[in-house]
């Protein structure tokens, strides 16, 4: 049997992450095998009776620094237990985490995590225990738990067995190629004065691929142009393939 991908949490908080992981599609994995998750809390290993993880920033200013110590007690703990493939600060100033970085994270078959609080941690944390930083996107949030939690998410739906329909990513937004998904519906066929579009219950395959790549192109376009941009240039890079024509009109959702 093949061993489940494991993922490490270093957080002062698990009680925050354990109700979303254990939940839903991530607990059916865990329960599967598929994936195993664990967390380390820093303040296990201080050794001061308030369990002291935090101290004021050298040079002044304001909020709290995560000590290094307990921090790196915490992570070496998971590497001599585990031997994660890659121990990893959520970071405002790492890498910024896309699907490919999910895939590629996925093919590891384990990472750690590590979540800051407070002001985020002490500089020598990330400049000589953690392998890298990862940034979810450019805001301001208080820790570096709901972040890991999207990590996970996001990794876990590459692994094979997690989602319920082998094809469940394939069309996804940012899956296969880097393009917005195409627009949903559902039963019943007219709700509130709108109508699914007739394309749809035609039972012409061709037709509806055609119709949702249509839609794909067209909202990646006018949505989002810096994905766009990048689409543009990923046609250009596979051997020279270029990617399917540009939308012909400038309004989404039309059939």
């Amino acid at each position: 049997m093949t061993a489940p991908y494991r993922f490490d949490l270093v957080t002062l908080f698990p009680e925050l992450c354990a109700p979303y992981l254990d939940g839903a599609m991530l607990g059916r994995a865990q329960k599967a095998g598929i994936i195993d998750i664990g967390y380390t809390d820093p303040r296990t290993f201080t050794s001061d009776a308030h369990r002291t993880v935090d101290d004021g920033p050298f040079g002044g200013g304001a909020g709290m620094v995560m000590l290094p110590e307990p921090l790196t007690q915490a992570i070496e703990q998971v590497r001599a237990r585990r031997a994660p493939a890659r121990v990893i600060l959520l970071s405002p100033s790492g890498r910024t985490f896309t699907q490919d970085v999910a895939k590629e994270y996925a093919a590891l078959g384990s990472i750690a995590l590590v979540c800051g609080r407070y002001e985020g941690v002490d500089e020598r944390v990330a400049q000589h225990v953690v392998d890298e930083e990862l940034s979810i996107g450019d805001f301001v949030m208080t820790g570096g738990e709901l972040c890991a939690m999207a990590v996970i998410d996001a990794v876990s739906r590459c692994l094979p067995g997690v989602l319920g329909h082998v094809d469940g990513a394939h069309d996804e937004s940012f899956s296969n190629l880097p393009l917005l998904e195409h627009p949903q519906y559902t039963r019943p066929r007219e709700w509130r004065g709108h109508a699914v579009p007739e394309v749809l219950v035609s039972g012409n395959h061709k037709l509806i691929d055609a119709w949702r790549l249509t839609q794909r192109l067209d909202r990646t376009r006018l949505r989002r142009p810096d994905l766009w941009a990048r689409y543009e240039a990923w046609g250009t890079s596979h051997d020279g393939a270029r990617p399917p024509s540009k939308p012909r009109n400038d309004k989404p959702g039309h059939t």
